[in-house]
């Protein structure tokens, strides 16, 4: 598919110009972890609410799965293993869990590496996380629309979880620095 776009000429027209989808202007978030249904218990309403804001959503998983509780979210799925081989690190924002951080060096070093580069958000969940290469980082939360909600409800139960209410809000660790136009809230402490 080709989406176009504009270019004015020398006399002032405005003409389109074709471009592939590869080079479509979206924001993009990856996000790294291991399991899908850890990805959908800690962070599917925020991915889901960001998927419908335009964000290009892709969850990068070490090892096969189930990945209709994904799709549900309307987030893409790939592989860890060829993603961290991938040159490309265009990406706004990385999202990863403690369990995905603890496993793989590579993983690691995108998250080190991307907290570096301000023009990266960087969100990450879970329990036991190292602090220290990760001391500037604080709590955040995101409320979840009420679409992102009961897509998650929906999510949650193709993942095989019953659930009677999916929570109104999803808390992360994030970038101490993140930017002023994110969808999560900074917890005051």
């Amino acid at each position: 598919m080709v989406t176009p776009i504009f270019e004015a000429s020398e006399r002032g027209r405005v003409t389109p110009v074709p471009r592939a989808d590869t080079e479509c202007l979206r924001y993009r978030l990856d996000v790294v972890a291991t399991s899908a249904v850890d990805v959908v218990q800690s962070a599917g309403g925020w991915l889901y609410d960001r998927v419908m804001a335009g964000w290009e959503v892709t969850v990068l998983l070490p090892q096969p799965c189930d990945t209709r509780p994904l799709r549900i979210l309307g987030v893409r799925v790939s592989d860890l293993r060829t993603a961290l081989d991938a040159t490309d690190a265009a990406s706004r924002g990385l999202a990863v869990s403690a369990e995905a951080f603890t496993a793989d060096l590579r993983v690691r070093e995108r998250v080190l590496k991307s907290l570096d580069n301000r023009l990266t958000e960087v969100a990450v969940w879970g329990e036991a996380w190292p602090l220290g290469p990760l001391r500037a980082m604080t709590r955040a939360q995101h409320v979840l629309s009420l679409a992102a909600r009961t897509f998650k409800g929906y999510a949650l139960g193709a993942a095989g979880i019953d659930c009677v209410a999916v929570d109104p809000t999803e808390t992360l660790l994030c970038d101490a620095d993140f930017p002023v136009a994110s969808q999560l809230v900074r917890l005051v402490r």
